[in-house]
């Protein structure tokens, strides 16, 4: 299983929503109540909670109740595994452009001697 592997599934399929992207940032404003976060999008209040819940189990978003209050706040930190996994992935694709344009330079190299 890869580094992160867990956490990545669950952080790619919240992020794989609109809704779920414009929750998130709402919250990059600061923390909203669950019924300022709700207003804009047109939606059952059920429906709309099972998005939070998704970034909640991703990690993404935390939720306080006080009262009769619930807020959502943003995680500090949460996307770090997708930011180490996308730069496992640039550093392998450079790699690889690296030894391809090595190839091709050799391949002209060899053309030119020829």
């Amino acid at each position: 299983m890869a580094k992160h592997e867990t956490s990545l599934n669950l952080l790619f399929s919240a992020l794989g929503d609109p809704t779920r992207r414009a929750i998130l940032s709402a919250l990059a404003g600061g923390p909203r109540s669950v019924t300022q976060l709700a207003a804009p999008h047109d939606m059952a209040l059920p429906t709309f909670m099972g998005h939070l819940k998704k970034l909640e189990e991703a990690g993404l978003v935390q939720t306080e109740k006080l009262g009769r209050t619930r807020t959502c706040s943003l995680c500090p930190d949460a996307l770090q595994p997708v930011r180490s996994w996308l730069e496992e992935q640039r550093d392998l694709w450079e790699g690889r452009l690296d030894r391809f344009d090595d190839y091709v330079t050799k391949l002209a190299e060899e053309r030119n001697d020829a």
